[in-house]
């Protein structure tokens, strides 16, 4: 079944070279039970490493049932050891967070066999542990953690068994109950090899081995053993193994058992996975609320700039300089209803056009009184301003022109004066004037700190000649046909301004102003969008961090889980397995972390709402992007931790301190 022929192993220890095995050939025939004796640092653990395929010789050769396995790669050995070799180790390795049974289950997951998990089951019962098989390693003595070991060694029927020291740990009468089962398994016909330093163990086998200082010293048959039925490796097993393609895809394991095994990982260390999860979960749900917030934002400055009216044209006089020094406003130039008309004339470019003249009112109604925002417009102001009333009526040409005292509220004042109370018909007095309330105009809301709902709106000659006082015309509003010819509209009231005024061009510059609503919209958006862009890279900046201390915490993992990777790889997990269970980790970590980032960005999201009041707007797509993306964090940040883990040597691994 084994043979090894020039056997040579060295090990560097710092600056000194350890030889631990020199020149060793040996054979082993099927069904025999063999024990390797020495003291310590004789090379019999290393020869049963060697004879185990958890290391390789630096030379010479290793042919198992005929075929040579010193060539083999990685990813093979793992296949091999996995059907053909069963492990028993000193400390047992077991994982503490999974029972006995699952424990005895682990070499069928890499198989590919879990459907035939009852095999496990049966393992149990056969080393005397039925009642026990559901308690967890700490809930079991010594010796039946090692007798759980030997159930998983025997789980995928191997015809070899290593035993290193099996007995090492454990109380008399344990250890008599392991050598017992060892027998038995022998006698059973299964090829049993085992290490040990203890001459009453190593008489009940067949055949001992007596090594020093790497070389074999002496090799006796046992007389008094009868020989059994062996179970032999048959013949071209292996190069199947390695050559069934079925087999190789099945060897490995699935999905749902790399999935299994990560959340075994993370329930055996809760805080580290918290602590993991908590960093990608405060990054997405920063990013989450970042974005809502930018894009609230953005979406407030729209719907007020749609409010301001589509296309518009605002046109307000200019002020003359003195020496350098800009004198008031409106001293230079002075707009009159000769300029509104001569503007209205523009009909191929202008749609609408309304004057405008503003100050400060005192309104009163009863008992209750309020200051605000007068202002005196056209019958085009309504359209043109998206002001027609939700409730009542604008005023007509011909209200204007009798310069009647009809008043609509914006919803503040209505709050203030009225409450919940209709005003529509009601008189009040502006000024200590009587005006009659015909409408209520639409909710604008507030921008900055000026509220657009605390104003009265009144015909534009009423505000100037019964109510304010004034001469001229603040402010005109104008609104292009299109947002195609707005450019165009702009310079053709330009000129009609300067004509009406006969002004030269030098002269037009101070002496007026025609601004295009359009081009302050464009610049506001795109500070909007800048702004949203910055706040979602900022809170992009957290994910990052989580991602690294994902990384950390999978790194402190790889450290900690050195012995249990090496266990795995010992019972025939490959460097892909290993890779892609941690990489599995990592991505499960920042996936919870990414939904429950969801659930407390969205809540932030509505808190801002509720006690600030700024609008904020959660869109899908924020959501579905900083998920993805802390899953990539996640599975990029994880993917160094899960390269270090599958690339340790197995041997090492199981020595790790």
């Amino acid at each position: 079944m084994i043979e090894v022929k020039n056997l040579y192993k060295t090990y560097q220890m710092g600056q000194v070279k350890v030889e631990a095995l020199r020149d060793v050939s040996l054979k082993i025939a099927s069904g025999e039970f063999v024990a390797i004796m020495g003291a310590s640092g004789s090379g019999k653990s290393t020869l049963m490493h060697v004879l185990g395929l958890l290391d390789r010789p630096d030379s010479g050769q290793y042919y198992l049932g005929g075929e040579e396995v010193t060539r083999l790669s990685d990813k093979e050995l793992a296949l091999v050891r996995n059907q053909l070799v069963g492990f028993v180790f000193q400390q047992f390795h077991l994982l503490p967070r999974m029972t006995a049974l699952e424990n005895a289950e682990l070499p069928l997951i890499y198989a590919g066999k879990r459907h035939l998990k009852e095999r496990a089951a049966k393992e149990i019962e056969g080393v005397g542990l039925k009642d026990r098989m559901f308690h967890r390693p700490n809930e079991l003595s010594g010796g039946q953690q090692q007798r759980v070991a030997i159930a998983r060694s025997l789980v995928n029927d191997p015809p070899i068994i290593f035993a290193d020291e099996p007995t090492g740990n454990l109380d008399s009468k344990s250890k008599d109950e392991i050598v017992a089962i060892l027998k038995g398994l022998n006698a059973k016909g299964k090829t049993v090899i085992i290490v040990t330093h203890e001459s009453e163990i190593a008489v009940c086998a067949k055949r001992i081995i007596q090594m020093r200082d790497g070389l074999i010293i002496s090799d006796k048959s046992n007389s008094t053993e009868t020989k059994t039925a062996a179970v032999k490796i048959p013949e071209n097993l292996i190069k199947d193994i390695l050559s069934d393609s079925r087999k190789t895809i099945k060897g490995g394991i699935e999905f749902l058992d790399y999935l299994r095994q990560a959340i075994f990982a993370m329930l055996a260390h809760k805080m580290r996975a918290f602590l993991s999860i908590l960093g990608i979960l405060i990054g997405v749900a920063a990013v989450i609320a970042m974005i809502a917030l930018g894009q609230g934002a953005q979406e407030s400055i729209e719907k007020q700039l749609s409010s301001l009216g589509s296309n518009l044209l605002l046109i307000r006089p200019g002020s003359p300089k003195l020496h350098g020094v800009a004198m008031q406003s409106g001293s230079y130039t002075r707009f009159v209803f000769q300029d509104i008309a001569a503007i209205a004339k523009l009909t191929d470019l202008i749609k609408y056009v309304s004057p405008s003249v503003s100050g400060r009112a005192q309104l009163v109604y009863g008992n209750k009184n309020w200051n605000t925002q007068a202002e005196g417009v056209g019958v085009d102001y309504a359209p043109l301003r998206s002001a027609v009333p939700e409730f009542g009526r604008f005023f007509a040409e011909d209200e204007v022109k009798m310069r009647n005292k009809v008043a609509l509220l914006g919803t503040t004042v209505v709050k203030e004066l009225f409450g919940d109370a209709d005003p529509i018909g009601e008189t009040i007095k502006i000024n200590l004037i009587n005006f009659k309330i015909i409408g209520i105009l639409p909710q604008k809301g507030a921008g900055g700190f000026h509220d657009q709902d605390d104003t009265v709106i009144i015909p534009i000659t009423t505000a100037m000649y019964r109510l304010l006082g004034k001469q001229y015309i603040d402010q005109i509003y104008a609104e292009a046909v299109s947002p195609e010819v707005i450019d165009e509209a702009q310079e053709a009231v330009t000129q009609v301004i300067i004509k009406q005024h006969h002004l030269s061009a030098k002269d037009a510059e101070d002496a007026f102003q025609v601004r295009n609503m359009a081009d302050i919209k464009k610049a506001l958006e795109s500070s909007t969008k800048t702004m949203s862009l910055l706040l979602g890279a900022i809170a992009a900046i957290s994910l990052l961090v989580g991602g690294i201390g994902i990384m950390n915490i999978m790194l402190v993992s790889v450290t900690e889980r050195t012995r249990e990777i090496g266990l795995r790889k010992a019972i025939g997990a490959s460097n892909k397995d290993i890779m892609v269970q941690f990489l599995i980790e990592a991505g499960l970590m920042s996936l919870i972390g990414g939904l429950l980032g969801i659930i407390l960005g969205t809540g932030i999201s509505i808190l801002i709402t509720l006690f600030t009041g700024w609008t904020v707007k959660i869109a899908l797509f924020p959501i579905i992007l900083s998920t993805t993306f802390s899953l990539i964090v996640g599975i990029v940040f994880g993917l160094w931790p899960a390269q270090k883990a599958s690339k340790l040597d197995p041997i090492e691994a199981l020595r790790y301190e």
